[in-house]
Order: C-alpha cells, then sequence, then structure tokens
C-alpha cells in the first residue's frame, strides 16, 4: 500500500469523524431546545450529512484495508445531496442563523463535508462512464424528502426550512414555486455530475481518471 492510499484513507476516516462530531454536537443541541430530536432528523443538511459520514468511513476503511471501494453511484447520490446542501444554505439560508447555531458545527456540515465530496468526485471520477439513466434515481431521496416534509409539516406545526412552508406568504404557490426550483437544481446538478465524468472518459478513457485496473473493475462489479 503507497504512502498516498494511507494518507488518503485516514483523511477520509478524519473527515468523516469531523462529521460525526458536527452532527453530534448539533443533534446535542437540538433535544436541549424546543427543536427536538425528530425535527433534528427532518433536515435535509443532516440526513445528507449522515450519509456522507457513511460514505467517507467507508471509502477510507475500503482504501486501508485494500478492499472493494464506495460504489460510485453511491459516491454521487452522496455528493449530489451535499453539494445542493451547500449551494442552498449558502444561496438562501445562510443569514437564517440564530443564536442557538453551534457556528464551526454549522460550517462543517454546509461548507467542509460538501466541498469535500465535490473535490474527491473531481479529484476521483469514476473509472467508468455512467449512464444517464443509472444517475435517475439519485432524485428519488429529494423528492421523497419533500413529500416527508409537506405530509409531516401540518402534524408537527413545522417545517425544515421557510421555502417549503406554506404558511409563509405565497401559500402552497410559494412552496410549489421553490420546489420546481430546487428540483431542476439537482436535476442540473445530477446532470453536470455525470457530464464531468463522461467528458473525462470521452477525452482519455479511464486511464486519465488516476486510479487503478483493479480499482475500475472492482467499481464495475458494484455499480453493475
Amino acid at each position: 500500500m503507497s504512502l498516498s492510499t494511507r494518507l488518503e484513507g485516514s483523511a477520509k476516516i478524519g473527515l468523516a469523524l469531523l462529521g460525526v462530531a458536527a452532527l453530534s454536537t448539533s443533534l446535542n443541541r437540538a433535544t436541549h431546545t424546543d427543536e427536538g430530536a425528530a425535527n433534528w432528523i427532518s433536515y435535509f443538511t443532516n440526513l445528507s450529512n449522515l450519509l456522507g459520514a457513511a460514505v467517507l468511513l467507508a471509502g477510507g476503511l475500503a482504501l486501508l484495508r485494500g478492499t472493494r471501494p464506495v460504489p460510485d453511484l453511491l459516491r454521487g447520490a452522496a455528493t449530489l445531496y451535499l453539494v445542493i446542501t451547500g449551494l442552498v444554505y449558502w444561496a438562501l439560508l445562510a443569514g437564517t442563523i440564530d443564536a442557538n447555531t453551534i457556528i464551526w458545527a454549522n460550517n462543517v456540515v454546509h461548507g467542509v463535508i460538501p466541498a469535500v465530496f465535490l473535490a474527491d468526485w473531481l479529484l476521483r471520477p469514476p473509472p467508468r462512464r455512467i449512464p444517464w439513466t443509472r444517475a435517475l434515481p439519485w432524485l428519488a431521496f429529494p423528492l421523497l424528502y419533500l413529500a416527508y416534509s409537506l405530509l409531516r409539516g401540518p402534524h408537527a406545526g413545522w417545517y425544515p426550512y421557510d421555502f417549503l412552508d406554506p404558511r409563509e406568504p405565497g401559500g402552497y404557490g410559494h412552496v410549489a414555486t421553490w420546489s420546481a426550483i430546487i428540483t431542476l437544481a439537482f436535476t442540473g446538478t445530477a446532470s453536470l455530475l455525470v457530464l464531468y465524468v463522461n467528458a473525462r472518459h470521452k477525452r482519455g478513457g479511464s486511464g486519465g481518471t488516476g486510479v487503478s485496473e483493479r480499482e475500475a473493475r472492482d467499481r464495475d462489479l458494484t455499480t453493475t
């Protein structure tokens, strides 16, 4: 095992633990405020970061053990959700933090982890092309999350984000508009992630991705 592989594996595990620490800190705060654990787990940010931490941990351990890497379609899903988490937060929500916000944890889940996943996708793209149809399932979770938030909201008297709250000015028309915009953002970002990978292979094949032939074969097995 090369030094670079050990360093990359260790870094991924360290980042996974950083993400878990940030999530644990915010969950502890939620349980000691009116937010509560049920509302905490209903944030897309927290769900996407839980997935991200699991993917980072599994990826780091796979590198250190020399076992099969995380399937690229799972990596892609986590990258999509976390990139959107970062984009939506910094574009729409960064000014809404309150006195209960734990700044370092907030920056980790909205900035550090999304940036790590985007960088990992760009620097270590999948060793094989991704058919567009294989990426479509990435959109299932955001759509299910939207349905869950709108169905739970009236019963809980709480919505995770203002743009999903029909009690805001504009009512359900406001929610429908923002839901359409964010769905387009998910679709567009997923398309860019796939386009990047496929363009890399169109130019130079898997030889330019920085992965070994063994990794390429293993990842093929896990994504077919």
